[in-house]
């Protein structure tokens, strides 16, 4: 099965995660949650952090963008990485 590039950055970013051995989950709404959510909910020492995952170029949908404004104004830490920041996005947060 091909992995979309989309993909590609999550898998990257969940590899990062539990080499690290940092909490995260991946919502899955399914019908059931809220759509827009980021890909990534993550809890490290005490902050709340949330990652958009997109391929290059790629912007948030504006509910995406909704999320993340919310979740920044509430004290939380909201960031969109690509397949050209991912790396540079994980240093910026867990290094």
């Amino acid at each position: 099965m091909a992995t979309t590039p989309e993909g590609k950055v999550k898998a990257n970013i969940k590899k990062y995660l539990n080499n690290k051995d940092i909490y995260f989950t991946m919502p899955f709404t399914a019908g059931y949650g809220a759509s827009g959510v980021p890909d990534i909910l993550v809890c490290h020492k005490g902050r709340f952090i949330a990652i958009e995952c997109k391929a290059n170029g790629n912007k948030p949908t504006a509910l995406q963008a909704q999320h993340m404004t919310r979740i920044n104004e509430g004290g939380g830490i909201a960031v969109v990485a690509d397949d050209t920041n991912w790396q540079e996005k994980m240093k910026e947060l867990f290094e």
